[in-house]
């Protein structure tokens, strides 16, 4: 009688339902909603890039401007270069 009360705590704990199996399932759980919400807020965030970028001129300006390096006609570049100190 003892053994099989053993075995069914035993079982209770690491069997395919036992107590670890669900451990295990609730942090896989937790670890994928963490996921879904990081993208969901990416998504978002996004969605709200792309609607700023269809309607607002100065954003897309501020784009050409930061990544392509693109000037307006009239303006000058000034390129400044940093010169390496020459300590001894």
């Amino acid at each position: 009688m003892l053994f099989v009360a053993l075995v069914i705590v035993v079982d209770g704990l690491v069997g395919d339902r036992g107590l670890l199996a669900m451990m295990r399932a609730r942090r896989e759980y937790d670890t994928a909603a963490a996921s879904l919400s990081r993208q969901r807020a990416e998504n978002a965030r996004l969605r709200e890039q792309a609607q700023r970028l269809r309607e607002d001129p100065a954003a897309i300006e501020e784009i050409a401007r930061g990544e392509l390096g693109l000037i307006k006609p009239g303006e000058r570049v000034f390129i400044i270069k940093d010169v390496p100190s020459s300590k001894p």
